[in-house]
């Protein structure tokens, strides 16, 4: 709304127009006359959604770096409180060594499955994480944070490898892994760690499309 000094009223300018809780928007360069061309309002957001993604979009590694410390630490986290729990169930029901040993088979598939799911969790969390801070991409953002762990697990190993265990870094963090032998690794066991390091990864992407789900939602609302 603006004052016409010719005509000494007020002149509406404004290109919107209300249809119920919707606003369309006027474009400028498409008016006609007497006739004027409305823009619909879900492809105007659509236009300005894709202008951003084009300047803001792709991966982020800063956000898959702090996605990535989520989920080592959420890792962490879960896998003590479940160490706590065990410790105090096996103390309740005095479990001694040798029952251990007789059951090693059931505590070794409950122990995978308990840890897998740890990481799924660690994971997804760590993708969201990344997909919130980078508001688009999310599932690019997961990737990140999947591909910044196995970086860091591989140039950990290659630096134990090569100036001895004591300068092994993740063996110093206590994350959890699949308990499989690697000394003897058996099919079954190389099907079950593939199985675990694609979870992973879904767990990320999954995670990571769920941030930036968020940052659509407010769009909607805005």
């Amino acid at each position: 709304m603006i004052w016409n000094r010719d005509k000494g009223n007020h002149v509406d300018t404004d290109t919107r127009t209300r249809d119920g809780d919707r606003t369309a928007y006027v474009d400028p360069d498409q008016r006609d006359g007497d006739r004027t061309a409305y823009v619909d309002p879900d492809q105007r957001d659509a236009e300005v959604e894709e202008h951003q993604r084009e300047r803001w979009g792709g991966m982020n590694l800063g956000a898959g770096f702090f996605g990535w410390l989520v989920a080592v630490g959420m890792a962490v986290l879960l896998s003590s409180i479940i160490g706590a729990i065990a410790a105090a169930v096996g103390d309740a029901n005095d479990v001694t060594q040798s029952d251990i040993e007789r059951q090693s088979g059931e505590i070794s598939v409950a122990a995978a499955i308990v840890l897998l799911v740890v990481l799924l969790i660690s994971f997804y969390a760590g993708g969201y994480v990344a997909g919130r801070m980078s508001r688009f991409d999310g599932a690019r953002q997961g990737w990140a944070v999947w591909l910044i762990s196995l970086v860091v697990v591989v140039i950990a190993a290659i630096v134990g490898a090569v100036w001895g265990s004591e300068y092994d870094v993740m063996n110093r963090v206590d994350i959890p892994d699949v308990p499989i032998p690697t000394d003897d690794l058996t099919l079954g066991g190389a099907i079950t760690i593939a199985a675990a390091i694609f979870a992973t990864l879904l767990a990320a992407l999954a995670g990571g499309k769920a941030g930036t789900h968020y940052h659509r939602r407010v769009d909607r609302t805005v």
